[in-house]
């Protein structure tokens, strides 16, 4: 008797080259799509057109096909966390949780009552079992990998875990989808947040969080004022166009003070940090590291990870980088790997 796995359907070509490879590796595949918004959404990766991609791929493929309404669920662990982040002067990553409580909570409890022995994605991210226990590495293809977002994935997650295109390249998930005929074959990828228009955040919290909208000082570090902000819900670390600044050199955005309402700013090399520290910090193992050790440390999604020491210390963990790092950023994630693997990760809490 096959195995059942669920396939999350995004409309999209990484889920319909993961479902049929799954199809074709003789598993029995149920096709999901996670209704997270509301249907009047327009964003190219969950509006009406990524459901109705997502079902047309589904009957190619001959699977039967589902939409499950998670929209409170997100609107709850995702869009609350990152409205309340960007007003207390940090800068959150949303698809960090929408992966831990959405695709790999809500998504895996539905599988589950559907009898299904796994559940899958179109992540590009590989996993193995070796010496008793799942092991967590980067893709393939470096351009395509998301391990970095997985970080708060575990032992119990990666038991039931499928992820075909871990060892593909983007352009062979797409030549797989276009030998097969499948619509979404040449779709381009979203490169915006689903739930923010156009991705203007700054518009985004004007009409949802209008408190946001918080005038305040633009001091320098030395806490001389030079302008005004329109508050700090809108900048970022490491921020230059866009302060309103007429100076004779260009400022960037130092660090961001929420309860005084102040944005600092400073000169370049006042952005570069050579630490930080992280809070929630989890470990794939499920084993926290109780000494320090080295590894390569990635602070955002499109870097390579810089090499660092990483110093544990309970729930959280101080990262010295062996050279400074440009625009460390509260709210964003940190992960460490010991070369292609993934360790561990959390949220950054501060730098120094």
């Amino acid at each position: 008797m096959s195995k059942i796995v669920v396939v999350g359907l995004s409309g999209g070509v990484d889920s319909s080259a993961a479902a049929l490879l799954l199809l074709e590796a003789g598993y029995d595949v149920i096709g999901v799509t996670m209704r997270h918004l509301p249907a009047e959404t327009t964003n190219s990766c969950c509006g009406l057109e990524a459901i109705v991609d997502a079902r047309r791929v589904a009957k190619a493929l001959g699977i039967p096909h589902y939409l499950v309404d998670v929209e409170a669920s997100f609107f709850e662990r995702v869009i609350q966390p990152f409205e309340t982040g960007y007003l207390a002067g940090q800068t959150p990553n949303p698809c960090a949780l929408c992966n831990r409580f959405i695709k790999f909570g809500a998504m895996w409890d539905w599988a589950k009552s559907q009898g299904a022995d796994y559940l899958a994605t179109g992540h590009y991210v590989r996993v193995t079992y070796e010496a008793g226990r799942y092991r967590l590495w980067r893709a393939v293809d470096r351009q395509k990998d998301q391990s970095y977002l997985l970080y708060t994935l575990g032992q119990a997650d990666l038991q039931h875990l499928l992820f075909p295109l871990g060892t593909l390249t983007k352009d062979q998930s797409r030549a797989l989808a276009e030998q097969h005929g499948l619509v979404t074959a040449h779709k381009p990828d979203s490169q915006e947040l689903c739930f923010v228009p156009n991705n203007d955040y700054h518009a985004y919290l004007r009409e949802h969080r209008p408190e946001a909208e918080r005038p305040g000082e633009i001091v320098d570090t030395e806490g001389r004022v030079l302008g005004e902000h329109q508050g700090v819900a809108f900048y970022t670390i490491g921020q230059r166009r866009g302060l309103g600044l007429a100076l004779d050199e260009p400022r960037y955005v130092v660090r961001l003070d929420a309860k005084a309402n102040r944005v600092v700013v400073g000169r370049r090399p006042q952005v570069e940090r050579e630490s930080l520290s992280l809070r929630d910090v989890h470990y794939v193992s499920d084993e926290p590291w109780t000494e320090a050790g080295r590894g390569l440390v990635k602070i955002r999604y499109n870097m390579e990870p810089a090499p660092a020491t990483w110093e544990p210390q309970e729930a959280s963990a101080v990262v010295r980088f062996d050279s400074p790092q440009w625009a460390v950023t509260p709210g964003q994630i940190g992960v460490l790997y010991q070369g292609e693997e993934l360790i561990a990760g959390g949220k950054i809490a501060a730098s120094d």
